[in-house]
């Protein structure tokens, strides 16, 4: 059965699915494969839907705790985590147009304007997937007393 205290590592592996499918897709299309780029694309989407759908389910339903039990940690290791995180959950604001931008220039076949917009877009939604399993793996693995 599945209960609110799955849905971080739900979570983790859906962020590390979009990096890998992201990856896949950057591969594809230095190849000349743009059929199977977009298909990966898309597929890098929905589970990007799909995380961002069980992000807010387990905030809505378990609140977040996190920074506010960092007391204990060194304030180094506090620094690291929020140099982390800060980055993180603002670039996560800014990717959803962004990639709604890129899907819907591709879907119009405005390949100069998807291009330009789409190299931003994969880099800051690869970084947010990347360290969003960072982050996940700081509270869950490293910090597990932070769990909340």
């Amino acid at each position: 059965m599945l209960t609110i205290q799955d849905f971080p590592h739900i979570n983790a592996g859906l962020n590390a699915s979009s990096a890998i499918l992201l990856v896949i897709g950057f591969i594809l299309i230095k190849r000349g494969r743009y059929r199977a780029h977009a298909v990966t694309m898309i597929l890098a989407s929905l589970v990007s839907a799909a995380f961002l759908a069980c992000y807010l389910i387990y905030h809505y339903k378990a609140g977040e705790q996190s920074t506010k039990q960092m007391t204990w940690l060194p304030v180094w290791l506090r620094t690291v985590y929020l140099l982390i995180l800060f980055p993180h959950l603002l670039l996560a604001f800014v990717m959803l147009p962004m990639i709604i931008m890129t899907h819907n220039r591709a879907y119009r076949r405005q390949w100069a304007r998807h291009r330009k917009i789409a190299r931003p877009t994969f880099y800051i939604w690869l970084y947010v997937s990347v360290t969003g399993v960072v982050i996940y793996w700081m509270l869950y693995h490293l910090f597990p007393s932070m769990k909340g």
